[in-house]
């Protein structure tokens, strides 16, 4: 008898093929998902985390705003009495010294966005057409423009800082020394009025680079055979901007003038960087004057109900933008 025939006899005749490697054992069931359901799977944990960062900061923020939670209270934020809307009702209060201080940075901070948002687009836009023509040197003058975009904030607002100084910075040594503008006086930048247009300058140094790459990269989408159409035609330069060019990068411009709004109008790194903790009138952005309500003061409450008033104007701002825009977007079919 071989040995096939003792391993049959003793499998009851039947010989059973080797298991293949990977092969699943009997009695157990993978669990399979469907394909399309691996990439949520994947993003949850990411997902789900940067939700905790951002809703749990936001439902505290707002538990504060309905408590009276001052110096007294901060050891034991618990026993801190509940105001219900007491502090919105002074935040709002513009008679008091406390609302009158709000709303004139609101209205600082309305002027600062609107003249930052205008400047960086326009420049982005007149560095972003004039950088579309081939020419020696190009490509250089392309990595310069978006070297204030791409310095760490700290550093640049700090260098900025030392050349706005009255004595020995390089501003006044310019305007004053050099250009004789200033009628040999030498202004202060960081103090007084002065600084509303210091804090304007930095801001659009800071944001005019990345105006520039967004609509830089809108104009490689336009087709050339579209301005040698019209060139044919004897369109210029500017109507070929204005019938060409600015249609055509509409949907950018929405998204980028937005992104800009939200991004200047919650700046806090670059004023607080240039003036430090106290910022004068001239460039007390609401992100500076909340931080000073809350930390300097030490009243948490009012503080926390202005961060909900403000965080609800940028959704009412945004809402309304984003419903305006769509409504003039062109319907394509």
């Amino acid at each position: 008898m071989t040995t096939a025939d003792v391993s049959a006899a003793r499998t009851g005749g039947t010989e059973r093929p080797p298991a293949e490697p990977g092969a699943a054992r009997p009695g157990r069931r993978r669990l399979r998902l469907p394909p399309k359901a691996l990439p949520y799977l994947l993003l949850a944990p990411a997902v789900i985390a940067e939700l905790i960062v951002h809703l749990v900061p936001i439902a505290v923020g707002i538990w504060m705003s309905f408590k009276e939670l001052t110096l007294f209270y901060i050891r034991d934020w618990s026993q801190a009495p509940w105001t219900g809307l007491g502090n919105y009702r002074v935040a709002v209060d513009f008679d008091g010294a406390i609302g009158a201080g709000l709303l004139r940075s609101f209205l600082v901070t309305i002027a600062v966005t609107v003249l930052a948002v205008g400047l960086s687009w326009l420049l982005g836009t007149a560095a972003a057409v004039l950088m579309q023509e081939r020419f020696r040197g190009r490509g250089p003058l392309r990595a310069i423009f978006l070297v204030p975009y791409a310095l760490p904030v700290y550093t640049a607002v700090m260098t900025w800082a030392f050349m706005f100084q009255r004595d020995t910075g390089m501003v006044n040594h310019i305007l004053a020394d050099q250009l004789h503008v200033t009628g040999g006086d030498r202004p202060f930048w960081l103090i007084g009025d002065n600084s509303f247009w210091a804090l304007v300058t930095v801001i659009v140094w800071r944001s005019w680079p990345f105006a520039f790459l967004v609509l830089m990269a809108g104009l490689q989408n336009i087709s050339r055979d579209l301005y040698e159409a019209s060139a044919l035609d004897g369109a210029g330069i500017w109507r070929q901007i204005r019938h060409i060019t600015l249609p055509s990068l509409r949907p950018i411009n929405q998204v980028l003038v937005l992104v800009l709004f939200l991004w200047t109008f919650n700046d806090f790194n670059t004023p607080f960087v240039l003036f430090g903790k106290a910022a004068p009138d001239g460039g007390d952005l609401i992100s500076v004057h909340i931080y000073h309500a809350s930390f300097v003061t030490w009243n948490f409450g009012t503080g926390s109900a202005k961060s909900v008033l403000l965080l609800l104007f940028l959704l009412l701002v945004t809402a309304a933008y984003l419903l305006v825009t769509s409504r003039r977007r062109p319907a394509h079919g």
